[in-house]
């Protein structure tokens, strides 16, 4: 009797173009959900307008994040990130005519709502096909490296907008993002047809209510959902409102905040490298994730306290531990996601955990405008600096 021979599964496609484009990806909604903030001292927008281009991008992102996983095994991912790009490149236009007055602000408003229909739904998708494509070991530094397109965007926008602004007009900025969207566009649809088979074969049973319950009744999930939350409003207190926070109230001029920032920005970048190979080779993801809540808090509390008496280099020594930590802390912490989360359903599972995510994105700035009311920014960055404490102790508290 000759034994039946088993048929050889299908390679996978390569791991790194996937992980290029995607990380691509995210930088170009990076470049996109920061401009605002990076653009408001010579567009004219206040801290309240800030507020409602943030927290209109993050409530439809939140809803666009748990639908995220869905929309990746039903058009694949690479469709996803084709309307993302798209997406961005919709609220860069609305952004052109945003500002001061009312028609101002209702643009803004616009343009927070397209581009919450590209920050929601990007990082499921990514998930979606990463986790498909990388080993479990290799997660965390997978992870960290596409999450470092946060970073890259945002250190572009940091040190670039600024010149843009001052040399030439800032809706120039507005206008280079949108063409560099359209742009990626044509990327991701070549991509598609090699990728988007993988996704669109997982998770097409699973609708928005299944994703949700699926954070919601596993208990691990739902600690990092929750815990998510404010170490996504330090992320913003940083991201969003750092150059409002450094010109208004730290006495530095545009450039130089923008500078400040693109430090800050940078030292996120060395962290989602560097933690991520901390993850990999000494310390569980979820340890990890713990400890840096409380990195974080000390450094929000350092330049909320000491911020306005420090020199620049002592500033931008506190402004890159801040970027270190507050912006270093997305890829082990989707690794550890991934690692809770059933094979076949990662996107999903990503897409309902972010949804604590952009509730922080949506309460910090709500929290930082109120204390700018009471006691300056400088009050707000301690408020959320508690916060991030109180989750990272509650992460070091429990293992699975």
């Amino acid at each position: 009797m000759v034994a039946e021979t088993l048929p050889t599964p299908p390679a996978l496609p390569a791991l790194r173009p996937a992980l290029v484009a995607m990380t691509g990806l995210q930088a170009v909604v990076a470049l996109g959900l920061f401009a605002p903030g990076v653009l408001a001292p010579r567009m004219g927008i206040d801290p309240v307008g800030l507020g409602l281009f943030s927290t209109a991008g993050f409530l439809v992102g939140m809803a666009a994040s748990l639908g995220g996983g869905v929309l990746a095994g039903r058009l694949g991912a690479f469709r996803v990130a084709s309307l993302c790009a798209l997406a961005v490149a919709a609220a860069m236009l609305l952004a052109m005519l945003g500002g001061g007055g009312t028609v101002g602000g209702a643009a803004l408003l616009a343009a927070g709502v397209a581009i919450g229909f590209a920050c929601g739904p990007e990082t499921p998708a990514s998930m979606a096909i990463l986790g498909r494509l990388a080993r479990e070991a290799d997660r965390p530094l997978v992870f960290s490296l596409r999450q470092t397109g946060n970073q890259l965007g945002a250190m572009a926008g940091s040190v670039a907008l600024p010149i843009l602004a001052v040399t030439f007009d800032p809706r120039a900025g507005y206008a280079a993002i949108a063409l560099v969207a359209l742009g990626g566009i044509l990327v991701f649809e070549r991509l598609r047809p090699v990728y988007d088979p993988l996704t669109r074969s997982a998770g097409t049973a699973f609708g928005l209510g299944a994703a949700w319950r699926l954070a919601r009744d596993d208990k691990a999930l739902r600690r990092m959902a929750l815990a998510s939350a404010p170490y996504a409003a330090t992320q913003i207190a940083l991201n969003g409102f750092f150059v409002v926070f450094a010109v208004a109230e730290l006495g530095l001029g545009h450039v130089a905040a923008g500078l400040a920032l693109a430090v800050g920005q940078a030292g996120g970048l060395a962290g989602r490298l560097g933690w991520g190979v901390v993850a990999t080779r000494w310390v569980a993801p979820r340890r990890l994730v713990g400890l840096l809540g409380l990195g974080m808090a000390a450094a929000a509390a350092f330049i909320g306290v000491a911020g306005a008496s420090l020199p620049f280099p002592l500033l931008l020594v506190g402004t890159f531990l801040l970027g270190l930590t507050a912006s270093g802390w997305n890829g082990v912490f989707l690794a550890e996601v991934a690692r809770l989360s059933p094979r076949d359903r990662i996107g999903e599972a990503t897409g309902a955990v972010l949804v604590g995510s952009y509730v922080g994105l949506i309460v910090g700035p709500m929290l930082l405008i109120a204390a700018s009311a009471v006691g300056g920014l400088a009050a707000g960055y301690l408020v959320i600096a508690a916060l991030a404490a109180l989750a990272g102790l509650s992460l070091l508290g429990e293992s699975r």
